[in-house]
């Protein structure tokens, strides 16, 4: 009913700017460009993890001081994005997507030359607020390319650039770093955004459809409750895959005993198995929305418990790190669509708020995991807090928005 419901607002938007509309020349170019976009955004995202023992020791603080930085980037996720959005309610996709591309260029460019360690806390806050600010927009965008009723499919490609990142733009950012110190990993992902912005500025369709709403209709939005309760079941369900690839280095070095070199080999399978199920969720997840988040939160949970049982050979881990990556993506999608469908009014704020919601599973696995090690469990132990807070976030859906969407 709610993806009825979001396929109707798509039919009525490009009738009221039937007119005004313009074919699209390049569909395939305006979807790489925001794919491109997204990759430069998880470079800087995930590349700041490879590179934070460079800033900590250049800024003459400890690690967990810089750590800051990394928590001030999610905070611009969870709370500058969707203030972005709001307060750009009525603004052009285009023009907005634009925009954001300078704020990112703004706040890794300002990042590249931070003095003190509170400076870069407040560009890398700068920086986080573009991210789900372009996810949702790209999404509206790219759902005008694909047509009514593949919401899905068309968040799934701008996650593309996201799942991409994580194989190549992590892994080069942080080498480019090693090599050439940590500002130059930040000016390189201001290359990157540089880059992707020349290819929206060409390729993203001028036209009238994509004029925002009314920031009232926005807000109105956050008053419905299926709203939050996805973003809980978000939150929640997600935070499994932060559980394991929060800790993928000790899993590799401590669990299995093998030299480090093996990490960046897990973090690319781990990457792999992102792309293969954001590519094969962004198709189910327009059909049948429950069965995709349904059978990723299920397949996870499965293999959470083989990690944690047999999880220290490493032809088991391997597989398992790939499946993890790809059952959890398989769900994201989904997500978006019951969140479009929720609020078919705001593709936009919905967009920002699944970003919101995978920045807190974020944190809820990352903390949910250090608790285990805390505890003295085990370096595997990270796992079974993954797989709670995933059980908590599926048994919430079950219970409440998919026996609505059956009733």
């Amino acid at each position: 009913m709610h993806q009825q419901a979001y396929e109707s607002q798509c039919v009525a938007e490009e009738s009221r700017h039937g007119a005004a509309t313009t074919p699209i020349r390049h569909p395939r170019l305006t979807l790489f460009a925001l794919a491109l976009g997204t990759f430069a955004i998880g470079t800087g995202e995930f590349g700041s993890n490879g590179i934070i023992q460079l800033f900590s020791a250049d800024l003459g603080v400890s690690i967990p001081v810089a750590t800051y930085a990394i928590t001030a980037y999610a905070f611009g996720v969870m709370i500058g994005s969707p203030a972005i959005t709001l307060l750009a309610a009525r603004v052009n996709r285009r023009t907005l997507l634009l925009g954001l591309v300078v704020l990112f260029l703004l706040g890794n460019g300002l990042s590249a030359v931070a003095p003190t360690v509170e400076l870069l806390v407040a560009f890398r806050f700068v920086a986080g607020s573009v991210q789900g600010a372009f996810f949702g927009a790209g999404a509206v965008v790219a759902a005008y390319v694909y047509g009514p009723g593949r919401g899905g499919k068309a968040f799934a490609t701008v996650m593309g650039g996201l799942t991409v990142a994580t194989i190549v733009g992590s892994p080069l950012g942080t080498f480019i770093g090693q090599q050439a110190g940590w500002r130059a990993m930040y000016w390189t992902v201001a290359g990157l955004g540089l880059v992707a912005g020349v290819a929206l500025v060409a390729w993203l369709p001028r036209t009238e459809a994509l004029h925002g709403g009314s920031i009232a209709g926005e807000l109105g939005a956050l008053r419905r409750g299926n709203v939050w309760l996805m973003v809980a079941v978000a939150s929640l369900g997600i935070s499994s895959i932060f559980a394991v690839y929060t800790f993928i280095g000790p899993f590799i070095t401590d669990a299995v005993r093998r030299d480090a070199s093996l990490i960046p080999i897990a973090l690319a399978v781990f990457g792999l198995g992102m792309a293969a199920g954001n590519y094969l969720g962004g198709r189910t997840a327009d059909r049948h929305p429950d069965r995709a988040l349904i059978l990723g939160y299920g397949a996870v949970l499965v293999l959470l418990v083989v990690i944690g049982v047999a999880g220290s050979t490493l032809t088991v881990l391997l597989p398992c790190l790939f499946g993890v990556g790809a059952t959890m993506m398989y769900a994201i999608p989904a997500i978006q669509v019951r969140l479009t469908g929720f609020a078919p009014d705001a593709p936009t704020l919905m967009g920002a708020l699944n970003l919101a919601a995978l920045n807190l599973a974020n944190s809820l696995g990352a903390i949910g995991g250090a608790i285990t090690l805390g505890a003295g469990w085990g370096t595997l132990s990270t796992v079974w807090a993954g797989l709670l807070l995933t059980t908590a976030g599926l048994a919430l859906y079950l219970t409440t928005v998919a026996r609505s969407s059956t009733a």
